[in-house]
């Protein structure tokens, strides 16, 4: 289970959830998004069933989806989604240099060489990390690489990344050892 010492809310186990709750912990340890959204029954259902719709591959990949989710993570600065889609998106083939150039480490020249990549990540950067619409000159350069249904999916990936940020930073939800233990042998703690 997780270091549950440092969360602001009580996240609950097979033994402290409430019934409507259960299937989420028939596997073991669901995570403390799960296990804090348990706390209110009746919004798990649907707020997993809105993320795992917006965060899921989708149509436009999980490769898209991972750029939007981590560089939105970091944008947000939530350790804990930071951490938790450091590895996954090292398990869907990004590569090191392009996690740390989401996660603002590098430039994003020298992590994302594709004009099409960076115009997506441009996108991103305009909802997740600015306020207001997006400039004109954002929207044309996405459009010139990216279908407008690809930038709606993506747009709706960035705002449940952003609920997502918030609820994990706001409730101080702790990132699971064994992630922090990968992250420190990948060098990316």
């Amino acid at each position: 289970m997780n270091d549950v010492s440092m969360s602001r809310v009580e996240l609950l186990d097979a033994s402290t959830a409430p019934l409507s709750a259960q299937q989420f912990f028939s596997g073991g340890d669901p995570g403390p998004i799960v296990a804090a959204l348990a706390t209110v029954p009746e919004l798990l259902v649907p707020a997993l069933g809105f993320v795992g719709s917006a965060l899921g591959a989708g149509a436009i990949g999980v490769r898209a989806k991972e750029l939007a989710i981590l560089r939105t993570s970091a944008l947000q600065g939530c350790t804990y989604c930071i951490h938790a889609h450091t590895a996954v998106s090292l398990d869907v083939g990004l590569s090191p240099d392009e996690v740390r150039a989401l996660r603002g480490e590098l430039p994003l020249e020298d992590g994302f060489p594709s004009a099409r990549e960076r115009a997506l990540i441009g996108w991103i950067d305009a909802l997740a990390g600015a306020t207001g619409p997006v400039p004109d000159d954002v929207w044309t350069e996405a459009r010139d690489h990216w279908a407008a249904h690809d930038l709606v999916e993506i747009s709706v990936t960035v705002g449940a990344t952003m609920f997502l940020n918030r609820f994990a930073t706001g409730f101080q939800l702790p990132t699971a050892t064994h992630v922090l233990e990968r992250l420190q042998a990948e060098g990316m703690a």
